[in-house]
């Protein structure tokens, strides 16, 4: 049975019940919601307002008309920033950013957006002072990666919030990594916007996201078309959620999602994160005490997500990620994992890494095969 450790690309597998909504979804609420009032479309317009409720509860937001739904984080970041910015606008970000933040800023600056990007430690931390001093009087937004999906820091982003909210400019969160193992409560933390995807922590199927949106916020919508109500309007001029959320909406996709909210919240979104970060303890020290292997991101007892990069002496990684499949059947990630400059930080953009990440389903012996294994690859490379 494969170990799979790639939890941080998606995560694998889904709980019975996330399949079962899909399929049930599927077979029985197949209608387009929200564009007819029979039974059926009633009842799939149903799934799609209890998963947004569902959402809301996760980040405790009061309004589940700030849920948006889209395709995944990607879709989610390129509505906030697209949506908010504009030329002679000014937005703080930081060098250790995934490419769902970075390449839509590079976009923005050539319409004339000045992006200002804050330099983190090797271990890719960033330090609130820094992006504070980095505010102008035209800075509109301040947009960063919760959990890094490469070094594995974690944010100060309530520490971040705060000072933010003092001045009066929101901060746009990626919670591609931590939706679902780091708690979120709106009541107590001011983000201004929050970008979900379903299908790592939140233990959902590929192609389906969300983004909240402080009602203080006004996006423009960045897609237009049908949205089955007020059709003789433009759609800025419709409210929330529908203004931003035209065409059909993956009516299955959202009901596995509200399901995998649904398995995080019954079994505990502490105790699931407890048990991710102790295996990810055994696994930094068991990889530790292997000769050669090189470990990136946060030291030993340092606050990390459930992942781990790395290198094995001299050997490519992409080697290392082969071998562990081919031949120990453990499913890891090797490459630049769409953060480049997460990588200069390291100090291995030229080579990359190794990644493995940890989710719900994984156990010790999971963890205790997977050094063997690597201690055995480091063995024979010397």
């Amino acid at each position: 049975m494969t170990i799979y450790l790639d939890n941080a690309a998606s995560s694998c597998p889904k709980p019975p019940e996330v399949i079962k909504a899909v399929d049930e979804c599927l077979r029985e609420y197949c209608a387009n919601p929200g564009r007819g009032a029979h039974r059926i479309a009633v009842a799939a317009a149903r799934i799609i307002y209890r998963s947004r409720e569902k959402a809301a509860k996760l980040l405790g937001a009061e309004d589940s008309a700030n849920i948006i739904f889209t395709q995944n984080a990607t879709d989610a970041l390129n509505l906030a920033m697209y949506g908010l910015l504009g030329p002679g606008d000014h937005v703080v970000s930081t060098t250790v950013e995934h490419n769902a933040v970075i390449r839509p800023l590079w976009v923005l600056a050539q319409s004339g957006v000045e992006v200002f990007l804050v330099a983190s430690d090797n271990a890719g931390r960033i330090e609130p002072g820094d992006v504070i001093g980095a505010l102008k009087p035209e800075t509109r937004l301040v947009v960063l990666t919760h959990a890094s999906n490469v070094t594995g820091a974690i944010q100060p982003v309530e520490e971040i919030a705060a000072a933010l909210a003092e001045r009066d400019v929101p901060l746009l969160v990626d919670a591609a990594q931590s939706a679902g193992s780091i708690a979120y409560d709106l009541r107590e933390t001011p983000i201004g916007m929050i970008a979900c995807t379903g299908h790592k922590s939140l233990m959902g199927p590929q192609g389906i996201g969300f983004l909240y949106i402080s009602p203080e916020i006004e996006l423009l919508s960045i897609r237009q078309g049908g949205t089955g109500t007020r059709s003789e309007v433009s759609q800025d001029e419709l409210a929330r959620p529908d203004r931003y959320e035209p065409g059909t909406l993956n009516t299955p996709g959202i009901a596995g999602l509200g399901a995998g909210i649904d398995f995080i919240m019954e079994a505990g979104p502490e105790s699931l994160a407890a048990h991710k970060d102790q295996l990810a303890v055994e696994l930094y020290d068991g990889l530790d005490a292997i000769a050669g292997v090189d470990l990136y991101g946060p030291g030993a007892g340092q606050q990390r997500g459930p992942l781990l990069s790395f290198n094995v002496g001299e050997l490519p990684p992409s080697s290392v990620a082969a071998t562990l499949d081919r031949e120990y059947d453990i499913a890891s990630r090797a490459g630049l994992h769409c953060a480049p400059g997460a990588h200069d930080a390291m100090g291995t953009r030229g080579r990359g890494a190794v990644r493995l990440s940890i989710g719900p389903f994984n156990t010790r012996e999971d963890i205790q095969a997977t050094v063997k294994a690597v201690a055995e690859i480091g063995a024979g490379a010397r």
